[in-house]
């Protein structure tokens, strides 16, 4: 029964591998994962993706379009709404809630994803991570982790994204919500990458 409604729900909230929330105190990064500011992805968890793409666009235009969090439903398709709920540049304690779609599934009702984020750590032009859990009816990750690196190179800039989900539902079949996952990744890269090289 989880399988079914995690398939059927995670398929949906691929857009949510951009999870954020509460953040958290240090914690040691994995061998190989990104990081920002000496922090990583949540070590402990066995639900984790990390992809990139180069993108043909200035550096700083990059990391003006993927932090101005309140204008993320003009260019990616699965973010309903955006809301920054406090003012200025994003910064650490930074907090924003999003929405995104779930379908039906057979064993639940259509639902939206809220998703609470607070950045954790931020470098400007550099690298930003957040935290935090998505909740709708039927699905919940309790935990999700994201991390973003820009590194600018010959041409552009390297953008490198890696996230962890915890949560006792996706816990239960992680075959299937890591399936999900890297389809999400993969999209928001996408979705930048388009929008920043039409500019």
């Amino acid at each position: 029964m989880i399988g079914t409604r995690l398939r059927s729900a995670l398929l949906a909230l691929s857009v949510a591998a951009g999870l954020a929330g509460t953040a958290t105190s240090a914690e040691a990064t994995p061998a190989g994962a990104l990081s920002c500011r000496g922090v990583g992805i949540d070590p402990a968890t066995q639900l984790h993706y990390r992809t990139e793409t180069f993108i043909k666009a200035p550096a700083a235009a990059v990391w003006e379009l993927h932090t101005d969090v309140a204008r993320w439903p003009a260019w990616q398709p699965a973010v309903t709404s955006a809301q920054r709920l406090d003012a200025g540049p994003l910064r650490p304690g930074s907090r924003f809630r999003w929405t995104t779609p779930a379908p039906p599934t057979p064993t639940t009702p259509a639902t939206t994803l809220v998703i609470t984020s607070t950045v954790g750590q931020l470098q400007p032009g550099r690298c930003v991570r957040w935290t935090g859990p998505a909740i709708g009816d039927g699905l919940r990750i309790d935990r999700g982790v994201h991390v973003w690196t820009f590194t600018p190179v010959r041409g552009g800039v390297l953008v490198r994204t890696e996230e962890s989900w915890t949560g006792e539902q996706i816990e239960a079949d992680p075959a299937t919500a890591i399936r999900y996952l890297a389809p999400g990744l993969d999209a928001w890269l996408a979705a930048l990458k388009t929008t920043a090289e039409a500019r």
